[in-house]
């Protein structure tokens, strides 16, 4: 970066001055599902750097496993509910918590950190960085993951 001569403006990173990514193993067992979301969400976008820039993408690719460990706090696994549309007449489905849970681990994860992501084009780019997995195992050892406990 640039030497800055005026103190009183801030230079903003430019996508070409960025360096490479680095993908980071998050492991979420025991983990509450709000807080854990946040986290992924900022290294997605890039928060934890000291580079940060809103309108640019310089987050870090997020790989996660145990995703059936992940716990909700309070009265949240017997009340809480997952809504979606089929798209047909009458196609508003429910699914509670614990059934989720049991069927798609990956998308309670997925679904608390998209809404946490900017709802724009660059919100989704970002998102698309994330990988979630149900167990120990992971398709990404290419990537060279950098393991990270929050």
């Amino acid at each position: 970066m640039k030497q800055n001569k005026n103190p009183s403006t801030t230079l903003l990173t430019k996508e070409e001055t960025l360096a490479t990514r680095k993908h980071i193993l998050l492991d979420a067992s025991g983990k509450t599902l709000g807080r854990f979301a946040s986290e992924v969400a900022k290294i997605l976008r890039g928060k934890h750097k000291v580079t940060f820039t809103p309108s640019v993408d310089c987050g870090d690719g997020v790989i996660v496993i145990n995703a059936e460990k992940i716990v909700v706090t309070g009265a949240k696994e017997a009340q809480k509910i997952y809504r979606y549309h089929t798209g047909a007449m009458s196609g508003m489905r429910e699914v509670p918590y614990r059934v989720m849970k049991a069927r798609k681990p990956e998308y309670l994860i997925e679904r608390a950190v998209k809404g946490m992501m900017p709802k724009s084009r660059l919100g989704e780019q970002q998102f698309k960085k994330l990988r979630v997995f149900a167990g120990e195992k992971h398709g990404m050892q290419a990537q060279q993951p950098i393991p990270v406990s929050i």
